[in-house]
């Protein structure tokens, strides 16, 4: 079962925490685990992940972020993909039940036209990592963005905890439903 922790550690981050066993070493958390912390966000172009924001030079920078890190220790980075798509999709359904109109878009979200999240997922020789932020405040981001504060998120801990749990739940129900299935034989 994966473990979660909504930490009150204010942490920022800079991209050097999606690594292998992040979790672990600042929280005691082995195997598969998700943990949310508040901060600021400045990735500069040397801990970016993903290649297109590195060719465009494109950096992240938010002044407050809500910053999730899941760690799964499978290394099937399309698995890691499909899973992060499922959290981002737990994002947007508990902001869906504050009636928030947001808007996915692949593994990102939108609330009136301005980008909530940030988000990516990768590999390492043991795990697979998964990065989601979604700002909390907005001033100073380098293109239109939306902050959980302006669409009236206020306990943002709670916001996370049951984002959290959603996705935790969503995961269970993934297990089972791989469980309680009869396998069939072709006959020829």
């Amino acid at each position: 079962m994966l473990k979660i922790l909504v930490t009150e550690k204010q942490i920022e981050y800079t991209g050097k925490e999606l690594a292998p066993h992040w979790i672990y070493r600042n929280f005691d958390l082995t195997g598969d685990a998700a943990v949310a912390f508040m901060g600021p966000s400045n990735v500069p172009l040397e801990h970016m992940v993903d290649l297109y924001d590195v060719k465009e030079k494109t950096h992240i920078h938010s002044p407050l972020m809500l910053n999730f890190i899941i760690e799964h220790f499978s290394t099937d980075l399309e698995l890691a993909v499909y899973r992060q798509r499922a959290f981002i999709t737990c994002i947007k359904e508990e902001l869906e039940l504050f009636e928030i109109p947001v808007t996915r878009i692949g593994d990102d979200l939108f609330v009136n036209r301005g980008k909530l999240s940030v988000s990516i997922a990768t590999c390492s020789v043991i795990s697979t990592l998964i990065h989601v932020g979604l700002n909390i405040r907005t001033e100073g981001t380098p293109i239109k963005t939306a902050g959980l504060e302006e669409i009236g998120i206020k306990d943002i801990n709670a916001f996370a905890q049951k984002v959290l749990r959603r996705y935790q739940n969503e995961l269970e129900q993934i297990y089972v439903a791989r469980c309680k299935v009869k396998g069939v034989v072709i006959e020829s």
